[in-house]
């Protein structure tokens, strides 16, 4: 069965970047192409690649792919990986709260969690802290970005239940044990979502990330090398 992802490669940029109340997200001319789950055409700069193809329900198949003289080989994979439990949606028709993991291709630009850095690891990370917040605030000049309630410019008390409650990084230690950071939405275009990320497996589906069992982050952490500019592609 043919399967395809064909999107814009997303803009890696930093953490504090101006918000963009309506603008679409920044883009290059750069694609991604998948045929039946291997990369097909990628642009040169990017030789790391995690395919997402979802199998049944929220469950997906996840693979890491490394390109060399040869082509693309595939390193490894995991069949039981999750995606949101409202299933996949084009990325900008994404809409916060739905639980829909948005389709596309997206750089994989740093990494946080609770395990403390290891030397081994050369993508950028960020150990959690007490406080430290992913900012979910449609009031707020900070929203899809992570920042601790000490620095303020977010309403952290906010009860999950309200629709722009933050998300406390702390009250998920098992799936944020290690996490990828999906540069969705980095133009912070208000109610489009925020928090979407590649982290640890759960008890079940996720409420938009990718998340993969354990022994997968583990691995992925150790080979993730930001010159090699690896992207994640999120298909059908």
């Amino acid at each position: 069965m043919l399967t395809r992802v064909l999107t814009c490669l997303a803009v890696a940029a930093g953490l504090a970047a101006a918000p963009a109340q309506a603008a679409p997200e920044r883009e290059r001319a750069v694609r991604v192409v998948v045929l039946d789950g291997v990369p097909a055409r990628v642009h040169a700069a990017t030789t790391q690649v995690v395919t997402v193809n979802r199998t049944q329900g929220h469950h997906a198949r996840v693979t890491f792919w490394k390109k060399n003289d040869h082509g693309w080989v595939q390193s490894w994979r995991a069949t039981d990986g999750r995606i949101g439990y409202g299933g996949l949606v084009p990325g900008p028709r994404r809409r916060q709260g739905t639980g829909t993991t948005p389709l596309g291709t997206y750089v994989l630009t740093y990494a946080f969690g609770t395990q403390r850095a290891r030397g081994a690891w050369d993508i950028r990370y960020r150990q959690i802290r007490r406080g430290d917040y992913w900012v979910q605030d449609n009031a707020s000049r900070h929203y899809n970005r992570y920042r601790n309630k000490s620095q303020g410019g977010f309403r952290w008390w906010l009860p999950t239940s309200h629709p722009d409650s933050s998300e406390r990084l702390l009250d998920f230690r098992r799936e944020y044990e290690l996490a990828v950071v999906i540069d969705f939405n980095h133009g912070q275009v208000r109610h489009r979502g925020a928090g979407i990320f590649l982290h640890v497996n759960g008890a079940g589906a996720t409420a938009g990330c990718v998340s993969v069992p354990r022994p997968f982050m583990r691995r992925l952490m150790r080979q993730l090398q930001p010159d090699r500019n690896p992207v994640i592609a999120i298909g059908r």
